[in-house]
């Protein structure tokens, strides 16, 4: 073979991930199926329209899937050149709800503009995502700090604060979100040992001064004993009546006016029920596969803020999935968070698959060297 004095040049194959793109529209699809299928008898008493709901609900996937298609082909990187603007402008959203939000089922969240709703504490995942990973990629030689871990925390934390005052299911999410943030880029593990030591005695103190919250212990405790622990018990007769493949797709009885609000927070009972334990084994195992691929995004990603952004987004969806499991089978008290992808919700169905749009930029900026 004859040599050519040059050495020949690596050739990098751009990379994009099926697999993510596939789990993405199969849980949504699966999601609508789900939503109408346990929605349509509430839908149909209240409105008159047994689609009603999944009508709202395609309008946010088309929105959705329109973001995601968009944000999928704007480099990532852009989104850190705006991300302080974004960040301040979602704050301001989520402190306008306190004067301007409106009340739905007792919960003061979103904000009515032009005849269209909102929720703005949604919005602040996306962009507390973005900021904190840009901030993050300016010192990253300073994360080994507790001074920068703290600074970090206190940055994020008046969006916390403000959001905790209408939606504590949010906040809690944004926090978990903003420590694995900083988690991923720290090297050091003993600062969050401490952070964890004081959140544990702030959140004792969080419960004991507010009445409501300490009655929500109780009845999670003995939902049989309070008025309010309905909600709780009928979705655990909804798990416990599926058995091990369920009673079949569109066959629940605790959708028809028992099990409140149904097709919101309490939407898993109803797949346990309709498709047994098979089905919501099947469903976990989708989040799992959905995990692993953010995983593999974040620790491939061009460069420290694709992977911090990606990394966010990965404790977005674990985290919203792992408390409203646990909501449904009681193993937490009742805290009022949505199933990713699956339950009815317009602006978290629309953020979310907007975030999926970011992912599938920085993986889509990932190369791969093929082996000789």
């Amino acid at each position: 073979m004859p040599k050519t004095g040059k050495r020949k040049k690596e050739k990098k194959i751009r990379y994009f991930d099926y697999t993510l793109l596939f789990i993405i529209i199969f849980l949504v699809g699966f999601g609508l199926v789900m939503l109408y299928s346990t929605s349509s008898y509430t839908a149909a008493t209240r409105f008159g329209d047994s689609a009603y709901y999944l009508q709202k609900q395609l309008r946010a996937v088309i929105l959705g899937f329109g973001a995601m298609i968009i944000i999928s082909v704007i480099d990532y990187h852009f989104w850190m050149r705006i991300s302080a603007f974004a960040y301040a402008f979602s704050f301001f959203l989520c402190l306008a709800v306190i004067f301007i939000g409106r009340n739905y089922n007792g919960s003061t969240r979103w904000i009515y503009l032009g005849g269209v709703s909102f929720q703005p504490s949604e919005i602040a995942k996306i962009a507390t995502i973005i900021f904190l990973s840009a901030l993050i990629n300016r010192i990253p030689g300073q994360m080994g700090k507790f001074s920068s871990i703290l600074k970090l925390i206190l940055i994020a934390f008046p969006m916390i604060a403000v959001i905790a005052l209408n939606n504590l299911s949010t906040a809690i999410i944004i926090l978990g979100i903003t420590i694995v943030i900083i988690f991923v880029a720290s090297p050091k593990y003993l600062p969050f040992g401490m952070i964890a030591a004081i959140g544990v005695a702030l959140a004792g103190v969080f419960v004991l001064t507010a009445g409501y919250r300490l009655d929500r212990i109780k009845i999670w405790l003995n939902p049989e004993d309070y008025e309010k622990g309905y909600q709780t018990l009928q979705g655990l007769y909804a798990i416990g009546s599926g058995g091990l493949f369920g009673k079949g797709l569109g066959e629940s009885m605790q959708k028809l006016g028992y099990l409140p609000e149904a097709q919101n927070d309490m939407i898993f009972s109803i797949i346990c029920e309709e498709l047994g334990l098979f089905g919501a084994i099947c469903v976990i195992l989708l989040y799992i596969i959905l995990i692993w691929r953010f995983m593999v995004i974040a620790t491939n990603a061009k460069d420290l803020y694709g992977s911090l952004v990606v990394s966010g987004i990965l404790a977005h969806i674990a985290i919203q999935v792992i408390l409203n499991i646990a909501v449904v089978t009681n193993t937490i008290p009742n805290t009022g968070i949505t199933l990713p992808f699956i339950s009815y919700g317009g602006t978290s169905l629309s953020i979310l698959l907007a975030e999926m749009g970011l992912a599938l930029n920085v993986a889509k900026q990932i190369r791969l060297t093929p082996a000789e």
